[in-house]
């Protein structure tokens, strides 16, 4: 090998080297950056409790990364509650509330941020979250940081809020419950909740979401469910469609999930709730189209289908109540929680109902 060879193979390298470690400089630097301008938000010297899930793998670690954090920032008045199987974020959120918590911090993923907001809604409280989940769906489409944990404390300890939605799904055919049970992005019926009832845990703390792509192809070509849906507007009118056939019904009050756009007029402040009705016919085919209209709606944002769209359906309806009526019972999901099978069930919206600890707007997307 002649040394022009090795001199450009070594060149190449350097450069590359300097290229790394060039952007690695730069996201710290950013992530720097970020920190110190939200740490000039006022703090707020109110009273904590934050409320973690010991499950995540990150938890303890994270638990003493907020003790510093704290500790650095002279904030003192500050409680932790864990949750357990027997104790979920609502229970513990009711705890925090008698004891005097004002704001109310959930360290976990979308299921402890929904059960803790579960207390929160319509309390007056304020909820703020240090996502330390595997897809954090509602942190990200609050703007708040998925990786970068000091900036997420400097949002949940300092002023700066938002009022949004809150979703319930009440399951009517369960007496026994006690209480509809909260959203923030989508709740279904159906094949979502299929997918999301087989896809593995291990597999899922592998390789994140597209691990529900395993789960969802156990079911293509599972029977169809059947019943009769009410949606009821913004005016208050209600219009009732029986005998429909569908393989999934979501109510969603955000829509963006990573990469994909599955409702792109949802809005979690607009006092509505998206409605999609979803179907596919010809095996897969139908699903080859339904793909085809979710990557359409994703990049043009709008809620229409792809026009080479044949053998799927994807009918979105906006409202504020839907009840649906199944021939035969189906499992029921709420941001990736499973809640069982039921065949009547209802959902609804209250406005505005949950102050959530956010960014200031014009910080929103250089945190997401």
């Amino acid at each position: 090998m002649s040394r022009t060879v090795v001199f450009v193979i070594v060149a190449v390298v350097a450069v590359c080297v300097l290229a790394v470690a060039a952007a690695l400089i730069w996201r710290a630097w950013k992530r720097w950056r970020r920190v110190q301008r939200l740490n000039k938000r006022d703090d707020d010297q109110v009273r904590y409790a934050f409320i973690i899930n010991p499950s995540k793998p990150q938890a303890a670690r994270s638990r003493l990364h907020i003790e510093e954090f704290c500790k650095d920032h002279n904030i003192t008045d500050i409680e932790f509650i864990e949750t357990t199987l027997e104790r979920d974020g609502r229970v513990c959120a009711l705890e925090a509330l008698e004891h005097g918590a004002d704001v109310l911090v959930a360290v976990g993923g979308d299921g402890t941020v929904r059960t803790v907001a579960s207390a929160v809604s319509g309390t007056g409280h304020t909820l703020a979250i240090i996502p330390i989940g595997t897809g954090n769906l509602f942190a990200r489409n609050m703007g708040i940081p998925v990786d970068d944990i000091n900036a997420a404390l400097a949002i949940a300890t300092s002023h700066g809020s938002r009022m949004v939605d809150m979703g319930r799904m009440a399951l009517l055919d369960k007496p026994g419950e006690d209480h509809a049970h909260a959203f923030l992005i989508i709740a279904g019926i159906g094949f979502d909740a299929d997918m999301i009832s087989d896809t593995s845990p291990e597999l899922k703390k592998s390789i994140s979401w597209l691990a529900y792509f395993s789960g969802g192809m156990k079911h293509l070509f599972a029977p169809k469910y059947r019943g009769a849906i009410t949606i009821t507007s913004a005016d208050g009118s209600s219009h009732t469609v029986g005998d429909v056939h569908f393989r999934t019904f979501m109510a969603g009050n955000c829509g963006q999930i990573p990469v994909f756009s599955l409702m792109p007029d949802a809005s979690f402040d607009d006092g509505l709730l998206d409605f999609e009705i979803i179907d596919t016919s010809g095996g897969i085919l139908g699903w080859m189209n339904l793909f085809g209209d979710v990557m359409h709606q994703t990049i043009t944002g709008k809620a229409q289908q792809s026009p080479l769209s044949t053998n799927s359906t994807m009918d979105q309806i906006q409202g504020v109540k839907a009840e649906i009526k199944l021939e035969n019972p189906a499992l029921a999901q709420v941001d990736g929680d499973m809640l069982g099978s039921t065949s009547h069930i209802r959902f609804s919206v209250e406005p505005k109902s949950l102050r959530v600890r956010v960014p200031a707007k014009e910080e929103i997307e250089q945190y997401q």
